[in-house]
């Protein structure tokens, strides 16, 4: 099966690629880096080409929340225009729990892209996903140059990417859900103590502050991201996780 990974050079993209190699697909990695620009357009119907399977992971990044939406608008239409001329079976999009409640950054631009998903009239599956263990600890890693740690009081259910890379695997394999299918961790924090989890482990001394008007994901939130009643569930826990990053390999 010719399977097309867009984003598949960044933190799930190139797990998810290598999962799917090792199980004999044709993997067809869509990036900048590779010849393929989805907002532009260039490169696509060559990479889409006999595609079966579209995977997006594209990301234009976390800090310009207008930025995010003008991102996902065009490049979601682009893609999905190219896959209808190449005849591409299922889509599958990775989006964020949260995307249909919270109206502002990141969660309000992936809804505008599952928007464009749903009326597209190609078979999809979107993943909503809750933030990986490796987002949360590059945005304490951001504040090290700051007194202490500040963060919203949000309450989540994190999931390793290794965890997602093989959800979203199983997903690209099967057939289209033309629906929502959540995946989360197997435990719910407040991220606030995840924060001073990663900083005990690094020896870091600051004060970890809950503060309403943190950003998280380019706006504030305080609604929790774990999840509905019956998410698919990653095998990793964040304490092994945790553990497992600092130890060198």
């Amino acid at each position: 099966m010719k399977i097309v990974v867009v984003g598949g050079t960044g933190l799930i993209g190139s797990r998810l690629v290598r999962e799917l190699a090792l199980e004999g697909h044709d993997v067809v990695v869509a990036a900048r880096s590779t010849g393929v620009d989805i907002v532009a357009g260039a490169g696509l119907a060559q990479a889409l080409d006999g595609a079966e399977v579209v995977v997006d992971l594209s990301n234009p990044g976390y800090a310009d929340p207008g930025e995010m939406l003008r991102f996902f608008e065009a490049s979601g239409a682009n893609l999905l225009a190219a896959e209808h001329r190449a005849g591409v079976t299922h889509h599958v999009t990775f989006s964020a729990i949260g995307s249909d409640r919270i109206t502002n950054g990141y969660f309000l631009a992936k809804n505008a892209q599952e928007d464009l998903v749903v009326a597209s009239n190609i078979p999809f599956t979107i993943i909503r996903s809750a933030p990986l263990f490796e987002y949360i600890y590059d945005i304490v890693g951001a504040q090290s140059d700051r007194p202490a740690v500040r963060l919203p009081p949000v309450r989540l259910r994190p999931i390793a990417a290794d965890d997602a890379a093989r959800a979203l695997a199983r997903v690209a394999l099967g057939a289209p859900e033309n629906a929502v299918v959540e995946i989360a961790g197997p435990d719910t924090y407040a991220l606030s103590s995840l924060a001073g989890q990663i900083l005990t482990a690094n020896d870091d001394l600051r004060p970890v502050i809950v503060d309403d008007a943190a950003p998280f994901f380019g706006g504030p939130v305080s609604e929790p991201l774990a999840g509905g009643m019956y998410p698919q569930i990653g095998a990793t826990d964040f304490e092994d996780w945790l553990h497992q990053s600092l130890t060198p390999a």
